[in-house]
């Protein structure tokens, strides 16, 4: 399928997978609007693009903040005119100590920004999706291999993942008469900056502290360009990407 003159936002793009995936949804041939808290590594972001850099936008946004959103998506309704796919990639974690030692603060940065950011992005996504023509378009969500198994300690990320996947299935249903579809792609241990520390030794189920394997980011990004490039008569429902021999099925 053809993406020549296909429209995507990707938050959190100024590191990471957000940086990855921005990048090679550019190479892909796509304009691509780069949402991030600071201007400067999404600038970044785009400069790795190569030449692809001069269709990127970058626009500063915090997705926990609603006014932020509402701005993104304006900027690019005015700068393109069109929405193709959004790929809800923002997302921070909380300190791995114990439940109890948590802060509300430390609880709700991550809930705002893991979740609420997302569900605010989809919105502003339904507004321009289902009023331009043709009508729908692609909504991606990073969940996590945490959607499905947790860490110890892990009750902010956890938590918030578990409802990025009831996030999107409700999105899949509400969008479906729209042609608007949403899918889930859940990552563990590419090396990132956030996943670095898994190479060092992280706290297991049973108590230990053990080193896990990492995965290139270029893996994720081939199969977040995949998704995106999918018409919207099929759909990856969710996708887990994983380094093989990562604890996932034996987590716990």
């Amino acid at each position: 399928m053809s993406v020549q003159g296909k429209i995507a936002i990707v938050t959190g793009a100024g590191s990471g997978v957000g940086r990855a995936c921005a990048v090679a949804l550019l190479q892909k041939g796509y304009s691509v609007v780069l949402a991030g808290r600071r201007e400067e590594p999404l600038k970044e972001t785009a400069d790795m693009a190569g030449d692809a850099a001069s269709r990127a936008l970058v626009v500063p946004t915090d997705v926990s903040k609603p006014d932020d959103v509402a701005a993104l998506f304006a900027k690019t309704k005015e700068a393109y005119g069109r929405l193709d796919v959004l790929f809800n990639n923002a997302g921070v974690n909380a300190p791995g100590v114990p439940m109890d030692e948590l802060t509300y603060d430390q609880w709700q940065s991550v809930v705002d920004i893991n979740l609420t950011g997302p569900f605010l992005c989809t919105q502003e996504a339904f507004r321009i999706m289902k009023a331009q023509s043709p009508k729908g378009g692609r909504i991606i969500n990073n969940g996590s291999i945490s959607a499905h198994a947790p860490r110890p300690m892990s009750a902010p990320y956890t938590a918030t993942k578990h409802a990025i996947s009831g996030l999107t299935k409700t999105t899949i249903l509400d969008g479906r008469i729209h042609d608007i579809v949403c899918c889930q792609i859940d990552i563990g241990n590419a090396e990132t900056e956030m996943a670095m520390r898994m190479a060092d030794g992280v706290p297991q189920a049973d108590g230990s502290i053990k080193a896990e394997p990492l995965m290139h980011l270029d893996h994720v990004a081939d199969a977040v360009v995949h998704m995106a490039g999918l018409p919207l008569e099929a759909n990856i429902q969710t996708l887990t990407v994983m380094a093989t021999k990562m604890p996932f099925v034996g987590r716990g």
